[in-house]
């Protein structure tokens, strides 16, 4: 095994257990407080290490032609990492368990404003992230005309479904600022508040896709590199 694909396994593993951290997060109701902040910890350190893996992103960043695609990417890259370092910022200011030494780093209104909305963001935008490379990774897949009918079809109903449930749980007003604490549902099933949340983030991969799929009958894709 080379060292690339070291580096390439690596950054697999590193992917998916931050997915997995993510959606525990999401489900503090089912984590708790305690559990909720050391998952926290665990994400920002993963965070670092995708970034130290993924360093070539920055060597090019400002090298090459932006087109649509290019630019609608990277912003949401760039949003997305703002988000997520200002949400464990602002857990940090309230940590009573893990980091208690940064507690009332920034004014504990603000600090819970500010988290509940940006680790919404931050959910929402992984999403879209996911969603803006899958057809990259996944273009060596070529279903027959029925899988992909089928696939299509079901993949929609999901997303559908995510849609819902993000107008349902009343997350818009999460994120912009509308509320100051998440109305939580302690009585609801872990199992059931995980799938919920992994539908309304599959909504936000399903919408990413769809742009590439957007720029790619607009623009060409395939010539310009998506």
């Amino acid at each position: 095994m080379t060292l690339k694909d070291l580096k390439d396994l690596a950054r697999e593993f590193v992917d998916i257990t931050m997915t997995v951290l993510l959606l525990c997060l999401m489900a503090y109701q089912v984590t708790g407080e305690s559990m909720h902040e050391w998952v926290g910890i665990g994400m920002t350190v993963l965070l670092i290490v995708h970034h130290i893996l993924n360093i070539r992103w920055y060597a090019v960043l400002f090298k090459g032609k932006y087109n649509a695609y290019r630019i609608v990417s990277t912003a949401a890259d760039m949003l997305l990492l703002l988000s997520i370092v200002l949400t464990a910022f602002s857990g940090m200011s309230m940590s009573h368990h893990a980091v208690p030494f940064l507690y009332g780093m920034t004014g504990m209104v603000f600090a819970r404003t500010a988290h509940l909305a940006l680790s919404y963001w931050s959910f929402l935008l992984t999403g879209l992230h996911l969603g803006l490379h899958l057809p990259a990774m996944t273009g060596k897949i070529r279903p027959n005309r029925v899988w992909k009918a089928v696939l299509t079809a079901l993949f929609t109903i999901l997303a559908g479904i995510g849609f819902w449930l993000f107008l349902r749980n009343g997350i818009p007003e999460y994120l912009f600022f509308q509320t100051h604490f998440a109305v939580l549902d302690y009585d609801k099933a872990g199992i059931l508040v995980f799938l919920e949340n992994l539908a309304v983030g599959f909504f936000f991969t399903f919408l990413g896709a769809g742009i590439v799929r957007l720029f790619r009958r607009i623009i060409g894709g395939k010539k310009q590199g998506l």
